[in-house]
């Protein structure tokens, strides 16, 4: 329930990113930027929530985690709307889908990933980042290099992921093959 209500508001954040641009004022970001915060911290209870009650299942850890796609990817918009990136900054919110779109390309993408501190670190990272330079006090420098970092980040830990997989992948192949 926590992650749909999240959900909920991650959709109501997506409705508004697009009008961001045109905002005179700047007490609609803080409340566009109070509102992600929430689906924030709705986002780090759910599954404290769910382990609490012993409601844990692969569905919910599932769907929280393209939610937490989804709403970098809005915030992702939230920025360009903003201009307070290029087009560059949507990579941020892309790369999941990408990846997902690679496993069509090569199978061994679509394998298991064990728990990972890196990656839930740099999942928030991008998404404080993100919510840091959709603030009216944010310096355009220091939104513009985090948002550099975010991307460096990300990319490599995706880059370590896609390695892992295919380390794994391989050694199913060698110990498979009857040569």
């Amino acid at each position: 329930r926590v992650t749909l209500a999240r959900g909920v508001l991650v959709i109501a954040l997506v409705s508004l990113a697009p009008f961001l641009g045109n905002s005179s004022s700047g007490n609609s970001l803080w409340l566009y930027v109070s509102l992600c915060l929430i689906a924030l911290i709705l986002d780090g209870a759910d599954g404290k929530v769910a382990r609490a009650t012993d409601t844990e299942t692969n569905f919910g850890a599932r769907f929280d985690m393209e939610l937490d796609a989804l709403f970098i990817l809005v915030l992702c918009l939230a920025v360009l709307a903003l201009e307070r990136a290029g087009f560059w900054v949507l990579a941020l919110g892309l790369m999941r889908y990408g990846f997902l779109m690679a496993g069509k390309a090569w199978p061994f993408i679509n394998g298991t990933l064990p728990d990972s501190f890196r990656r839930k670190t740099v999942c928030v990272w991008q998404l404080v980042t993100l919510m840091v330079a959709l603030l009216p006090v944010t310096p355009d420098a220091l939104a513009f290099w985090s948002l550099i970092l975010a991307l460096a980040l990300l990319s490599h830990s995706f880059a370590t992921d896609i390695r892992w997989l295919y380390r794994i992948f391989a050694k199913q192949r060698v110990r498979h093959d009857p040569n």
